[in-house]
């Protein structure tokens, strides 16, 4: 069984043909610049890289080109398009209408536009590439793999906010978390690495990157998430404020003439590590410019790496316990310095880590940096999210 996996953004749709025999990547890439002039297509397999070159004014042609870059003779991965068996598409917001993954339709697909609101910088483009791929592919099978679904198991008393009942009824309005696939995958591989029972463990997934979030799992389901009805709450991230007083944007509304708009984009796009460092929102460049004695470099690293550990801590009480944390995304695989920061003085809790295990470059597996005698294995796991949307693709066909 060959599956197509698509996330569409934008102005971009990233693709990954994956053979679920072996789940081997047999082919990926990505069009760029979609509806802008010099849009084009990344395309790889065994056989190479290929860039295409091609006005791409909306997603249906983007799609189309994907399909005959799949099949073709040169430098395509198959034959012909009978050999996609279906599609995966990752799609951002399930609202309070999807606790799992599900198979497209025309119900299913009204009440994704519907969940427009609640995210309006993605949902549209998710949409659009699921549109796009039904007309060019019709009667091939689709699912919708959402990135909240997993926080889905959360209790009530984790998703509410204490806000008038009515509103959260209403309007929609509680936690929702995401980057779900991600904490989904982690989870489970760390499930099969502990060796024991799904049921009888308790870990903390810490998705580290441009957007950062951190989740409790029990028994292998979320009962807790740092991101709430945006991406925007939780931890610093690169860009993003995270938790915030709410009345400082009336503060700053004031002082700087700001409608909440302006406010909003301010915390989105103005803030997190970037705002305080005024260096970077990448952290290669937080850590070197830190190396080098910039302070306000080093504060950066030391808000975002201090309010990780918190919220750490906090799911450690949710959980009762822990019996592993994890690293993942950009930063949680590859900046050693978070790591060591994030779990310095956790002994207290069974988290210690070797440092020289710490710092050895991972080499795409799971990377063990527990230290000696320490209760809580510490882990370092690489994402693959587009391997849970494969999967849970062709679980639903299966089914």
């Amino acid at each position: 069984m060959k599956i197509l996996v698509v996330n569409a953004g934008s102005s971009s749709l990233k693709y990954q043909l994956i053979d679920m025999e072996t789940e081997n990547v047999i082919a990926k890439g990505g069009c760029e610049r979609i509806g802008i002039r010099g849009s084009n297509l990344k395309h790889k397999t065994s056989k190479g890289e290929k860039i295409i070159e091609r006005d791409m004014p909306n997603h249906k042609v983007a799609i189309q080109l994907v399909l005959e870059a799949l099949v073709d003779p040169e430098y395509g991965a198959i034959s012909s398009m009978d050999e996609i068996d279906a599609v995966g598409h990752r799609v951002v917001h399930s609202g309070e209408d999807f606790n799992c993954s599900v198979l497209v339709d025309d119900e299913v697909l009204a009440k994704c536009r519907n969940n427009i609101e609640l995210a309006p910088l993605h949902m549209p483009a998710n949409i659009l590439g699921i549109e796009a791929c039904r007309e060019a592919m019709p009667g091939k099978p689709m699912a919708l793999v959402f990135d909240t679904a997993f926080h889905s198991t959360m209790p009530a008393y984790a998703y509410m906010y204490a806000i008038a009942y009515d509103d959260y009824k209403n309007f929609k309005i509680r936690r929702y978390g995401f980057h779900g696939t991600s904490h989904k995958y982690v989870s489970q591989e760390a499930i099969k690495y502990l060796g024991k029972p799904a049921a009888e463990t308790k870990i903390i997934t810490c998705h580290l990157g441009g957007g950062s979030s951190i989740s409790a799992v029990k028994g292998g389901k979320c009962i807790d998430t740092s991101m709430g009805f945006t991406p925007l709450a939780g931890v610093p991230m690169g860009t993003r404020s995270g938790d915030l007083d709410p009345a400082v944007l009336e503060y700053l509304a004031a002082k700087k003439h700001y409608t909440i708009l302006d406010c909003v984009n301010y915390l989105n796009k103005e803030c997190g590590v970037a705002g305080i460092s005024g260096v970077s929102s990448d952290f290669r460049d937080l850590t070197k410019a830190a190396s080098e004695g910039n302070e306000r470099a080093k504060l950066a690293l030391d808000v975002f790496s201090y309010d990780v550990k918190k919220y750490i801590g906090s799911y450690v009480a949710a959980l009762g316990g822990l019996d592993c944390l994890v690293f993942t995304a950009g930063i949680g695989e590859n900046t050693s310095q978070v790591r060591k920061a994030v779990c310095e003085n956790m002994e207290y809790f069974g988290i210690a880590i070797d440092e020289d295990k710490n710092e050895q470059k991972n080499d795409g597996s799971i990377h063990d940096i527990t230290a000696a005698g320490a209760k809580v294995k510490v882990l370092v796991i690489p994402t693959n999210e587009e391997l849970v949307i494969a999967r849970e693709t062709k679980e639903l066909l299966e089914a």
